[in-house]
């Protein structure tokens, strides 16, 4: 009886201990999947981090210099004396002289030299919603001339064609909108920004260092946020599914079937980008200086959709003005530009 009661609890002891090692090493691929997702997580963060300090100083780069040269050029008036001259072009759209400088600025510099003329003189001019639209979709149309021609003439198109289609269809369409705000009173409340600190106005220089410090500590935030909305939404597939959705469009209005995906690309995320799938596609195929010329003027006209609208959202432009209706605008312009008969001759084809 001793024997087999020996064997019970011989048995019991393994059991148990059989129980506890299955518990044990059960647990191990748990640990090993939070580990990996700790990993994960910590190498992503050190990415975004990398990504967009290196961002903002090349932004800060930009911007900052701008602003100091308006901030010395108000002290010496000549921001008005600039606004003077650019009056006539700014009353077109509906704008007041100053905003000449801000559009002039992101013109010659970049979106982000832009900017920092845009959060160095809002302060102090009194701007409706649909005036800061305006001037926001402006810079959108035409911005970094000098710099993203020089890749569209690269990529095979006319430098000065483009440029002067940038500058004016936002001319057109800042008209257009302005008459249709004007006449229906639509957006006509003031355009108030909470993140931009008033002082920059203040003459003592220390008061707009420290607005000026403060305004780029948001517009830093603002960039990580658009960097982890643009990871979501590439997780998510929605920028493919954007891409895919607009490939049909891009081939109805009379693009080059085998440029639609590369140009779609450069619609979503930059020209730089788009213009640089050109280019490597014309070295493995053969495109006519049409369906070249009509991609890159697309790509013109509108890129970095994701992006740059997110910026000017920060800016306080309204979605419909900046990203809708300039999409259709792009669009019906390079309809237009397709049925034309000179983009049919012999030397476009």
């Amino acid at each position: 009886m001793q024997k087999y009661k020996f064997f019970t609890i011989k048995l019991r002891t393994n059991a148990i201990f059989a129980h506890q090692f299955r518990s044990h090493y059960a647990t191990l691929p748990l640990h090993r999947t939070q580990r990996r997702r700790y990993q994960n997580m910590k190498s992503y963060l050190k990415n975004l981090a990398q990504r967009s300090l290196g961002s903002f100083i090349a932004l800060v780069k930009i911007m900052l210099p701008v602003m100091i040269v308006i901030r010395i050029g108000g002290e010496f008036g000549l921001s008005e004396l600039l606004g003077v001259w650019l009056a006539p072009v700014m009353g077109l759209v509906g704008l007041p002289p100053e905003s000449g400088i801000i559009w002039a600025t992101g013109m010659l510099t970049g979106l982000y030299g832009g900017i920092g003329a845009y959060i160095a003189l809002l302060p102090s001019m009194e701007l409706t919603v649909a005036q800061g639209s305006i001037l926001c979709a402006m810079l959108l149309f035409a911005h970094a001339i000098p710099l993203e021609q020089a890749i569209v003439r690269r990529a095979g198109a006319s430098f000065l064609l483009t440029s002067l289609l940038r500058i004016g269809g936002a001319l057109l369409y800042g008209a257009g909108v302005a008459w249709i705000c004007g006449w229906s009173g639509a957006l006509s409340e003031p355009l108030e920004l909470g993140w931009l600190t008033p002082g920059q106005t203040d003459s003592d220089w220390t008061s707009w260092a420290i607005s000026t410090a403060s305004s780029l500590a948001s517009i830093l935030a603002i960039i990580v946020l658009l960097f982890i909305a643009l990871d979501i939404l590439e997780k998510l597939g929605v920028i493919r599914r954007i891409t895919t959705a607009l490939e049909p469009a891009l081939r109805a209005i009379g693009l080059d079937s085998r440029l639609a995906p590369l140009t779609t690309i450069g619609l979503l995320l930059g020209l730089t980008y788009g213009g640089a799938l050109i280019i490597q596609a014309t070295r493995d195929q053969d495109f006519t200086p049409r369906a070249k010329f009509l991609a890159l003027s697309l790509l013109s006209l509108s890129h970095s959709l994701i992006e740059d609208t997110g910026l000017m959202l920060a800016l306080g432009a309204d979605v419909w003005i900046i990203l809708v209706g300039r999409v259709i605008f792009t669009l019906a312009v390079i309809a237009i530009l397709a049925k034309i008969p000179v983009f049919r001759t012999p030397a476009f084809q």
